[in-house]
C-alpha cells in the first residue's frame, strides 16, 4: 500500500504519527509505504538560518524528539545560545530556538549553501530521525524558497509581516486582511511530490490549517491538477471541533479569506478532489445524498493521544477503502 499525506505542522505530525501506530498495530507485516508532503510556506530565515517549521515537527515527532507539551521542538531542550544571541541584543527575539534545535538549522543552512536542494536535505535530516526505517519519505512540497506573509491592519495603515511574526509574537492578534505567498507562483513542486500523489493507493489530508497549511500546498502549480487526476480516494480529517480548531488559530485564518470557520465550508476548499471527510460529532454538516462526494463519516477527531490519533487515522483508511471504486481504473474525476 502507497499512502500520500499533505501536511502542516503539529496537527498533521500527530496525524502521521498515529497513521504509523494504526499501520504497525493493525497491519503487522504488511508493506506500505508513507509519502508525506510537507509545507514550506511557513520557512523563515533567521540568525542567518533557514528554518523550517512543519519540516522539522514533523521529523521530530515522527522520530522521537518532540517537545510533547509544546508540539514542536526538542524534547529536553537548552536555550544557551538564544540567551546568549538576546545578550547581544541579536534579533529578533520573539522565535524560540533551543540549541539541538538551532543545530538542524545549521546543518540545514550549511548544506543548502553547498547547492543542495531543500528536498535533498530533509532526506538526509530525515535519515537521521530513521524515517526510512519507517517506511517514510518526507518531502518539501518544492525546493523553491518560499514565504507566507500576512498583510495586516495596525494603527489604520495596512503592512506586510512575515506569516511567523503574525502566528508567533502577535499570536494573529493583529486583523489579517490577506495572506501572500511570495515565490508561489514560479515554484515547482520538488521531486517526487506530483508522482506520490498520481501513484499513491490512498492520499490523506490530515487536520493541518486548511489555507496556511495544506492551503499553501495545494497552491504549487500542479499539486491541485494531481489530486483531481489521481485514482486513489483521497481523504480528509476535519480540522474543527465545534467550529474551533483544537489549537492555533484556523478560524482567524478562514476569516481572512472570506469562508466560514464549519468543516462543511472547510470540504469545500478541497471539493473538486475530495472523496471522504471525517467531521467530529459537535460540527453540525449535513448528510450528502448517497453516493455523491465527499463520503462523511462522523466520529470524534480530539488526537488526545497517540491512541486516538491511531483510531482516528483508522477510520480514515477504512473510508478511503470504501471509496476506492469511485475514481474507477479510468482515473481522475
Amino acid at each position: 500500500m502507497r499512502i500520500t499525506a499533505l501536511a502542516g505542522g503539529v496537527g498533521g505530525a500527530r496525524f502521521i504519527r498515529g497513521l504509523l501506530h494504526h499501520l504497525e498495530s493493525a497491519r503487522p507485516g504488511e508493506r506500505v509505504e508513507v509519502t508525506v508532503i510537507g509545507n514550506t510556506g511557513d520557512d523563515i530565515t533567521l540568525f542567518g538560518l533557514r528554518v523550517c517549521p512543519d519540516l522539522d515537527t514533523i521529523l521530530y515527532t515522527l522520530g522521537g524528539g518532540v517537545h510533547e507539551g509544546q508540539g514542536w521542538g526538542r524534547a529536553d531542550e537548552s536555550h544557551h545560545v538564544a540567551d546568549e544571541l538576546a545578550a547581544l541584543g541579536a534579533l529578533p527575539q520573539w522565535f524560540s530556538l533551543g540549541d539541538k534545535d538551532f543545530a538542524t538549522h545549521i546543518y540545514r543552512s550549511q548544506l543548502l549553501a553547498q547547492g543542495l536542494p531543500l528536498s535533498a536535505v530533509t532526506a538526509r535530516l530525515g535519515a537521521r530521525w530513521g524515517l526510512p526505517d519507517r517506511g517514510v519519505t518526507l518531502l518539501p512540497m518544492t525546493d523553491t524558497p518560499v514565504e507566507t506573509h500576512v498583510v495586516v491592519t495596525e494603527g489604520g495603515e495596512q503592512r506586510a509581516i512575515h506569516f511567523q511574526e503574525w502566528w508567533v509574537r502577535h499570536q494573529a492578534s493583529l486583523h489579517a486582511d490577506r495572506f501572500v505567498v511570495a515565490g508561489l507562483d514560479a515554484a515547482a513542486p520538488a521531486p517526487g511530490v506530483l508522482e506520490a500523489i498520481r501513484t499513491a493507493d490512498v492520499v490523506l489530508l490530515p487536520p493541518s490549517n486548511p489555507v496556511v497549511s495544506i492551503g499553501i500546498i495545494l497552491g504549487v502549480p500542479g499539486v491541485r491538477d494531481a489530486l483531481r487526476g489521481t485514482r486513489a480516494p483521497v481523504v480528509g480529517v476535519s480540522p474543527l471541533i465545534g467550529g474551533r480548531p483544537v489549537r492555533g488559530h484556523a478560524d482567524l485564518c478562514l476569516r481572512a479569506i472570506g469562508v466560514a470557520s464549519t468543516s462543511a465550508a472547510v470540504a469545500g476548499l478541497y471539493a473538486d478532489f475530495l472523496d471522504g471527510w471525517l467531521v467530529d460529532p459537535a460540527d453540525p454538516m449535513e448528510e450528502p445524498p448517497s453516493g455523491s462526494a465527499p463520503a462523511l463519516v462522523r466520529r470524534p477527531l480530539l488526537m488526545s493521544s497517540v491512541e486516538a490519533a491511531a483510531d482516528i487515522a483508522g477510520a480514515a483508511l477504512s473510508l478511503a477503502e470504501s471509496r476506492a471504486d469511485r475514481r474507477g481504473l479510468g482515473g481522475g474525476r
